[in-house]
């Protein structure tokens, strides 16, 4: 097997039973690469505990907190212990809580060569009025790390324009679902429709994730108030936890949600399930009619609920991305809309709604096009990285 006889140490922020993307990238990533005969360690906050039950991967929950001295010292033990051949950082600077010594990562590994996933490019905090510093604070890390994997084509064209990587260059590896698409047996989305209280004929419009300012849920909100006085019997499911473990910044923006959805008169309009196993997840989706993901820096695959709509063969009506994303065909497989811009996605949504033959090509295409994203691949693609910079 690929990995085989390759000891690979993860370091993420955060880690199932953690909320949160990374989380379950990093839990769902360690066991494709175990399956592909790597061993697999990771490091990760206190809070994740022993990690998820059964799994392959060897949880390593030690972090009190990621400031300087204790990433020093619970990486240096761990690096001692398991005698990794390469160290992957997980990289999201919310889920380190802004601090910037994981920044500094790569000299803190002990000679073990380090490759940094990016799955933003968002920076870090250093101090008050930082301003062109923190970005810095983010190369810093490219530049010292063997290689480079990011997730989508916007922070590939951002980074190629820096040379840093002494050898083992910039991968673009795309994230898959977090969610498969497991429907429960005996679901009857008829019936949980009607106890929810819809009519026959109601138009459910879904959105999963978090939210947060760059998500759109102003918008979302918007729409549907737009909706439902045009007449339509409009109804929005947000499945999902809505906040996550991470970023307290996510609180404030639900908040705001909630005030305006009050404000709309909107209230008996909108579900929200909390966060639910993934069986409730795929039921959830199963029993909606448009998945409606309104992000405001443009649809990308670095969002794992896009991900998850695509693998659930959902109609989506979305945003135009800032960057060509390879494969995604607007009116084939997505229904693309401009962001920020409340009409312009409640008629994305009344033009799908009023549409079967488009629904069913859009749903069509989204299965196909997730097939692009297989974690056995991911996996395989991302042991490649690894293999190069660990060989002597």
């Amino acid at each position: 097997m690929a990995g085989e006889g390759l000891r690979v140490l993860l370091v993420s922020g955060e880690y199932p039973p953690m909320e949160g993307g990374v989380a379950d990238f990093t839990r769902i990533l360690g066991e494709a690469l175990c399956a592909q005969g790597a061993e697999v360690h990771v490091l990760t906050s206190r809070a994740a505990g022993a990690g998820p039950e059964g799994s392959p991967v060897h949880c390593h929950a030690e972090m009190e907190g990621w400031g300087w001295r204790a990433l020093s010292g619970a990486l240096g033990r761990l690096v001692r212990h398991v005698q990794p051949d390469v160290v992957n950082v997980q990289y999201q600077t919310a889920a380190y809580a802004m601090h910037p010594a994981v920044n500094a990562l790569p000299r803190l590994a002990r000679g073990v060569p380090v490759v940094t996933t990016f799955h933003d490019l968002l920076v870090p905090y250093l101090f008050p009025k930082a301003g062109p510093l923190r970005w810095w604070a983010n190369l810093a890390l490219a530049r010292a790390s063997r290689a480079i994997i990011v997730t989508n084509v916007q922070d590939r064209d951002r980074l190629a324009t820096h040379a840093w990587a002494r050898r083992g260059g910039l991968h673009l590896v795309p994230i898959g679902s977090n969610v498969p698409c497991r429907v429960p047996a005996d679901f009857d989305p008829a019936a949980w429709r009607r106890l929810l209280g819809l009519a026959p004929g109601a138009l459910m419009l879904c959105y999963f994730g978090f939210l947060n300012a760059s998500k759109g849920g102003e918008e979302l909100v918007r729409a549907l108030g737009r909706l439902v006085a045009a007449g339509h019997d409009a109804h929005l499911l947000m499945i999902g936890g809505a906040v996550g473990a991470s970023d307290p910044t996510n609180a404030a923006y639900l908040a705001a949600v909630r005030a305006l959805i009050k404000e709309e008169g909107l209230g008996k309009r909108v579900v929200w399930t909390g966060h639910v196993a993934p069986e409730q997840v795929s039921a959830s989706f199963a029993a909606s009619d448009i998945c409606v993901l309104p992000y405001r820096d443009g649809a990308s695959y670095r969002r794992g609920s896009l991900m998850a709509a695509l693998a659930h063969g959902m109609p989506i009506v979305t945003t135009e991305p800032q960057a060509p994303q390879p494969w995604l065909e607007h009116g084939e497989n997505v229904w693309l809309v401009p962001p920020a811009d409340a009409e312009a996605l409640a008629a994305g949504c009344r033009r799908v709604a009023e549409d079967s033959a488009l629904r069913e090509r859009l749903a069509r295409g989204a299965r196909e096009l997730h097939t692009h994203f297989s974690w056995p691949e991911i996996a395989a693609r991302t042991l490649e990285v690894y293999r190069d910079v660990a060989a002597p």
